[in-house]
This record gives structure tokens, sequence and C-alpha cells, in this order.
């Protein structure tokens, strides 16, 4: 499994239109056969926080999910919104095990 953890700090005024976005997205990304979790966490004390938990079964999946419509429509939406580039942190999965995503 591979986890992706993407963080975004988001303009102020942008939050609502940003996560509302962003739910479609997370929403449409579950969709994939790939797709084990998609998570759109925001931080209690700061809400411009936002952080992306997404959970592949490979990096192939990982790929085909970048090469969906949704995701360039996500992508392109909520790039003014950002206050700053996003980042994203890789991680393999050690518990739970594959089959418990």
């Amino acid at each position: 499994m591979l986890v992706v953890h993407v963080h975004v700090r988001v303009k102020p005024e942008d939050v609502e239109a940003f996560l509302a976005e962003t739910r479609r997205n997370a929403a449409a990304s579950l969709l994939e056969p790939g797709v084990r979790r998609f998570d759109v966490l925001q931080e209690s004390d700061s809400p411009t926080d936002v952080v992306l938990n997404e959970v592949y079964v490979d990096q192939s999946a990982a790929d085909a999910h970048k090469q969906t419509a949704h995701y360039a429509r996500w992508r392109d939406t909520v790039a003014a919104m950002m206050a700053e580039p996003r980042t994203s942190t890789r991680f393999s999965a050690v518990f739970p095990a594959e089959d418990g995503w």
C-alpha cells in the first residue's frame, strides 16, 4: 500500500470553496479501483491547514488517479486558492496489512 499525505495551506478567504471542491474530488477518487482511502482533514486550530490522506494499492493506482478528469479539475480549480504550493509525503503502510484497508 502506498499512503500519500498532501499538505495544503489555503488562503483564508477560500477555505469553504477549497473544501467543497476537495470533497467532490475525494468522493470521485473513492470510485477509482486502486484507491482505498481518500480523507480530507482540516486542522482544528488552524482551519487553513488541510491534509489529504490518500491510500492507493500501489504506485500505478496513484499514477492513474492523476490521469482522471476529476483530479485535473481539482488541481486547476484549487491552484489559486492555495497560500503556498502544496507538498506531499509518501509512506509505505506497515499496519494495517494490505487486507486491512
